[in-house]
């Protein structure tokens, strides 16, 4: 085995483990007495706070690729689109149980009332969807046109879920402001790059270009 692929084998678990430390952060902060006065508040926006980072993460990776030709991240991107469902599912299940005591009638009522709560739901039906369609046999039944364009619904679920968290601070909006300008820098890129690829010649076409769609 070549020291690149030797490399790149060790790259999964050492990126897996790195993906886990902020659950490992957040035993540790609720086993030392350390989520302040309401900690079901502190553990739910923790979660939420680390779902939209990893979204972020997973949608820089192919900006990064192109910028640095590191063609090896491309095969990391599922893992961190499926850690951000992880902790958006985390999230959720923060709400509804720790939250809400699995109050379904409550909880049916707040999505209708409370416009974060509809958007943040929204965001996560279309993670659970892109989460189910991620196994490479999806793009097989699916068909890589049809597969590619469920997929560009990443985009989005991050400006809604960026919405989702700015509409839940209501006060300081500083973090979310971070956040959206992030997300504004990566659609443009994406934007910028598409139309590149829509007036390139077919035969200069890069192996990006062919892994990102």
């Amino acid at each position: 085995m070549s020291p690149k692929r030797r490399y790149a084998k060790a790259l999964r678990p050492a990126l897996f483990s790195l993906c886990l430390l902020p659950l490992a952060w957040l035993a540790w902060r609720a086993g030392s007495g350390g989520l302040g006065a309401n900690p079901i508040e502190a553990v739910n926006r923790y979660l939420g706070d680390w779902a939209l980072r990893f979204l972020l993460v997973a949608l820089a990776v192919t900006p990064v690729t192109r910028l640095t030709g590191w063609t090896w991240l491309m095969a990391r991107r599922r893992m961190l689109g499926l850690f951000a469902f992880a902790y958006a599912t985390l999230h959720l299940l923060s709400y509804v149980g720790l939250d809400q005591f699995f109050d379904f009638a409550d909880i049916g009522a707040d999505i209708l009332k409370r416009n974060y709560i509809t958007v943040g739901m929204a965001c996560y039906v279309i993670l659970l969807a892109l989460a189910v369609t991620s196994p490479k046999a999806m793009v097989k039944r699916l068909g890589a046109r049809s597969w590619k364009a469920l997929h560009r619904l990443v985009y989005a679920a991050s400006v809604g879920a960026v919405f989702h968290f700015a509409m839940m601070i209501k006060a300081d909006l500083r973090e979310p402001l971070i956040y959206a300008g992030i997300l504004a820098v990566l659609l443009g890129f994406r934007a910028v790059t598409g139309l590149r690829r829509k007036f390139r010649p077919e035969g200069r076409r890069t192996r990006t270009d062919l892994v990102s769609g």
